[in-house]
């Protein structure tokens, strides 16, 4: 099936706010769904980044100056490159340009997300094993 096609469909759901569609043609069947249907995502319950980064423990004003390395893509988000291994990064460590920070796993297939933008990681927006949106913020960086 084109990706064209497959990008109609999810447009379609998409403005009659539907949250599963099933679809056969010319013999090939297509079920698309959106994640976390049927169990709430955990990013929900949680209180939003915003608010977190927003009041440290004095109350101060959050920094301005942090970049986010946002999901590329709708998937499930894995901290290191298999279970029982060491994660990519972990808060306070300094990273580089190009350098691997996590999994996002899309249809089956494994992608290296890679660091766009260097410095220090001053926070890691979703937990191990969660599900990712597009966009959705997954690391707070600190220019260094």
């Amino acid at each position: 099936m084109e990706i064209e096609k497959l990008k109609e469909f999810i447009a379609f759901m998409e403005e009659n706010n539907l949250c599963e569609l099933e679809i056969e043609e010319e013999g090939k069947r297509i079920k698309l769904k959106k994640a976390g249907m049927g169990q709430q995502p955990a990013f929900i319950s949680a209180p939003t980044l915003d608010a977190v980064l927003n009041l440290s423990a004095g109350g101060e004003k959050k920094q301005d100056n942090l970049i986010e390395i946002k999901s590329p893509m709708v998937g499930t988000f894995y901290r290191s490159p298999a279970p029982g291994v060491k994660p990519y990064m972990e808060v306070g460590e300094v990273i580089k340009p190009g350098d691997v920070v996590c999994i996002v796993e899309a249809m089956k297939l494994m992608n290296e997300i890679k660091a766009e933008v260097g410095g220090r990681v001053v926070k890691i927006a979703v937990e191990n094993g969660d599900s990712v949106e597009f966009g959705q913020p997954l690391f707070f960086i600190e220019p260094v």
